[in-house]
């Protein structure tokens, strides 16, 4: 079963290892069975595709999928790397925040 992750689909995230450390960019999908997210413009690997009807063949740039672990969200009030927790507003609303400054990152 694959746990709760406090990164989601949207969220600015920055790279903490490897090739692409301090990039940062939008996470466009999380592939919660691998534990990994597609981070855009980060990890760009070249793929020979055949061509299609729609589509041209030749050699395509895409992005490759990153661990989880190597990403970390980005704090909204700071601009700078940050834990995630969980709160429970007043309003009986379960929210992330940014463990940094407190800053409610759910809208």
């Amino acid at each position: 079963m694959a746990e709760k992750f406090k990164i989601k689909k949207g969220d600015q995230v920055v790279i903490l290892t490897g090739k692409d450390k301090g990039k940062r960019g939008e996470v466009l999908r999380v592939l919660r069975t691998e534990n990994r997210v597609l981070v855009q413009g980060v990890n760009m690997v070249k793929r020979h595709q055949r061509a299609t009807q729609t589509s041209q063949g030749g050699i395509v740039e895409k992005e490759a999928a990153l661990h989880i672990s190597n990403v970390a969200h980005i704090d909204p009030k700071e601009d700078k790397p940050t834990r995630v927790g969980f709160k429970i507003l007043d309003d009986g609303r379960k929210v992330r925040f940014a463990r940094r400054s407190g800053e409610v990152i759910d809208a």
